[in-house]
């Protein structure tokens, strides 16, 4: 019985049509940049130190410089190895008790007791206002700036599987529009919360409406596509997310402050929902929902501006991309081979989530200039999509998806060791290990898909997935607070984690020229089903030269 592909086939697999839709929602991922890593930016933490009332007047009124009037105030701590001014400590003086003058410089401190800040803390701004300066989000409030990113990732997780129902229920389309109006709002009202625990429930509904509306998305361009390009514009349109990692820091630079940066972050979602009158709904999906009047309609129209022409009849299609009602998550554990398969896909998907995201947001605490530094190690994304494109179909999927994470790995633990001095080394190599986890990010999408059979394959992807989120949780908190303690402690921490993603990915069958597994069978035994493509192969070969044959006794 035909399928909607073989209508595809006749209506165009990647027409015009196809390409213009492909091409509006390609933008949707360029903004979903600046909210999955905007915090290196809105969360920027610059050089702080204690205030002490007494002698910021003094600095004032003598004109002081920041440095004198810090020396003044701050005692000297080992930080890293480095002597380094305090950020959260100050000498216990009461500087208005004392006979503090415009020439009071040198001034020993040998025996002055320390204690914590007590009158907030001053900031060398360097140009940028984000919450953390403006809610004082430091020393031991520091961890308030992790709940930032952590409660975007709660709502990462949760949108995906609310989302994931109402792509289903109501429509890619539908579900589409409803994230962009969310997305709007929430948005806005994120700009202009009153306090840091406002902020941080409006960020985890931003969350769930963007991720939502960003799956929806990337449903919908693979639904309307023929199976030979599905691959192809998925990676494409992860690829726009990297164009906007090129654009984030050249918004960051003209826009200081941290709330008017969201207000453009969420302003391309209002000219997202004038995609009502230029995206139309998934013929696919209207075809599972016994719709297939309308899908006749929109197929038709698409057929009609790739200048093609349908004959088949819709009432006759079958959906041969649905779940079956027995698919189960015992499913994914209960036998050998797809028990390793679900293991070693979530501990990926958890990796690249916490590798990627950790090496990101580390551009904003490593000292540079971070416009620059978050400009350069952007640009070294971009060949990730093409290096798998040239790759996969050539060499396979096993061994670049290995080689990227070890590749990662490398790189970070190198970068740990190589001293400041070589601050270019390090960055170069920094950069090779953003490519080689892009990669590894990229690739983990496409091979879930291809180890689980039919019925359980949406359900695995979306189960094996959800590690991506929770390794978004943790992320800030592994790099924020192993940081504090060593600099460099959270990339050994990366380096050692995606060594084992790299390690395991080996121990994943080959799915190179092996067509999508049917049943759990398909997967235990995957010799049989190798076996059973040699034979069709042969079989069509066969009779391929009895035609010729015969041709040749006719013409005879």
């Amino acid at each position: 019985m035909a399928t909607f592909d073989d209508v595809l086939e006749e209506a165009g697999s990647f027409g015009r049509c196809q390409k213009r839709i492909f091409a509006l929602l390609c933008l949707l991922s360029i903004p979903f940049s600046g909210v999955y890593v905007g915090i290196v930016f809105q969360g920027f933490t610059p050089d702080h130190w204690c205030r002490d009332s007494a002698v910021a007047e003094r600095r004032q009124a003598c004109g002081w410089s920041l440095a004198d009037s810090r020396s003044l105030t701050v005692p000297l701590v080992n930080s890293s190895g480095v002597l380094q001014q305090s950020s959260c400590e100050q000498y216990e003086v009461d500087w208005n008790a004392t006979g503090l003058t415009c020439d009071t410089q040198d001034v020993d401190f040998t025996e002055v007791p320390v204690t914590k800040c007590k009158d907030g803390w001053e900031y060398d701004y360097e140009g940028r206002k984000s919450f953390v300066t403006e809610f004082n989000l430091v020393c031991s409030d520091a961890w308030y700036v992790d709940m930032y990113q952590s409660t975007l990732n709660a709502g990462f997780l949760i949108g995906s599987f609310a989302f994931g129902y109402f792509a289903d229920r109501f429509g890619r389309r539908v579900s589409f529009l409803m994230s962009n109006l969310l997305n709007l709002i929430s948005g806005i009202v994120l700009a202009v919360a009153p306090n840091y625990i406002s902020i941080l429930v409006v960020r985890g509904i931003f969350g769930f409406g963007v991720k939502g509306g960003w799956m929806s998305t990337y449903v919908l361009i693979t639904e309307i596509v023929g199976v030979e390009y599905r691959r192809t514009v998925g990676i494409l349109y992860q690829m726009f997310f990297s164009i906007g990692n090129l654009l984030l820091p050249l918004v960051a630079y003209f826009i200081t402050d941290w709330r008017w940066m969201q207000v453009t972050i969420a302003a391309p979602y209002l000219l997202f929902l004038s995609y009502y009158w230029f995206i139309p709904e998934s013929p696919r999906w209207l075809i599972s929902q016994n719709n297939p009047a309308k899908a006749l309609e929109i197929t038709e129209a698409l057929a009609k501006e790739n200048k093609k022409k349908i004959s088949m009849n819709f009432e006759t299609l079958t959906d041969d991309e649905g779940d079956s009602p027995s698919a189960s998550l015992l499913d994914l554990i209960r036998t050998p081979n797809m028990r390793k398969h679900t293991f070693i896909l979530m501990f990926n998907w958890f990796t690249s989530a916490v590798v990627y995201q950790g090496l990101i947001m580390r551009v904003g605490i490593t000292g540079g200039n971070v416009y620059i530094d978050f400009l350069i190690t952007g640009l070294v994304e971009f060949p990730a999509a093409f290096l798998i494109l040239f790759t996969i179909e050539r060499v396979g999927r096993r061994l670049p998806f290995a080689t990227a994470n070890i590749v990662a790995g490398a790189s970070c633990l190198i970068t740990a060791f190589i001293p400041d001095s070589l601050m270019w080394l390090k960055m170069v190599v920094a950069s090779v290990g953003r490519l080689g986890i892009t990669m590894a990010f990229e690739m983990v999408v496409f091979v879930n898909t291809e180890l689980y059979p039919t019925f359980v394959r949406n359900l695995g992807v979306s189960v094996c997935s959800t590690l991506c989120d929770v390794g978004g949780i943790v992320a800030p908190f592994l790099l924020y607070r192993l940081a504090a303690i060593w600099l460099e402690l959270p990339l050994i921490i990366f380096g050692v984690v995606a060594f084992v993603a790299g390690g395991l990915v080996l121990l994943l069958p080959e799915t190179r020229g092996v067509p999508l597994p049917d049943t759990i069978d398909d997967i235990e035994f995957p010799n049989r089903k190798k076996e059973d493509v040699v034979e069709n192969q042969q079989m069509k070969k066969l009779l391929k030269s009895d035609l010729t044959s015969n041709k040749e006794t006719t013409t005879v």
